[in-house]
């Protein structure tokens, strides 16, 4: 079997596994693309280690190039190793609901003694968020408007917003493309329109109009 010239990692959110992503992962292989999941340790792993799996995991993918797809903290984390890396394999990007700005969540749960609990190391990965992209890489996001889960009420999220994001927090200096789909933080995961804009940004560079 011939070697893909193109494939695509796909990277999981918070408390979640590469389960997540099996329904975007089977669309992009219907758009012809060779899909690979990772599963982290979102709560429990360091960023390092985060980091190291991702690239280890790219460097064992037998294709040309390999896109990476983020969902949520998966997002943040892409962005994190694109920082650092200096991989020629790498391809285009997609942030999928990611807070990229920072998290008006994670620092609101951050402040209560169970809210730590629940973001356990990922507090790191969060940080105060990025100032820019990266001028050598493509890097496109989609942002949800669907205002689902029990964050709308809880987190006091800044309206329009996903229930755990807000769009501005999507938004970055230097995004090649961004837009924004009626659709909640998980629902993003099994929306035909979130698979065929990711599929658009990893041919063109951009998202059908």
């Amino acid at each position: 079997m011939s070697t893909p010239r193109e494939a695509v990692l796909l990277l999981h959110g918070l408390w979640m596994n590469r389960l997540a992503m099996f329904w975007l992962g089977r669309s992009l292989a219907s758009d012809g693309y060779a899909t690979v999941s990772l599963t982290y340790r979102s709560m429990r792993g360091s960023l390092d280690e985060h980091l190291a799996a991702i690239a280890r995991r790219i460097e064992s993918i037998p294709a040309d190039t390999v896109h990476v797809v983020g969902h949520s903290l998966g997002g943040v984390v892409a962005l994190r190793y694109l920082q650092g890396t200096q991989n020629a394999k790498i391809g285009r990007t997609v942030l999928l609901g990611s807070p990229v700005a920072g998290s008006q969540a994670a620092r609101t749960l951050a402040r209560h003694t169970g809210g730590r609990f629940l973001l356990g190391t990922c507090i790191e990965v969060f940080g105060s968020g990025f100032t820019g992209i990266d001028r050598r890489f493509c890097v496109g996001a989609i942002a949800g408007s669907r205002e689902f889960g029990l964050g709308v009420v809880a987190l006091r999220l800044a309206s329009p917003n996903d229930g755990a994001v807000a769009v501005e927090e999507t938004r970055l200096p230097g995004i090649a493309d961004h837009l924004v789909l009626p659709v909640s933080h998980s629902g993003m995961l099994f929306s035909s329109a979130v698979a065929r804009q990711v599929a658009a940004f990893l041919r063109r560079g951009h998202f059908d109009p």
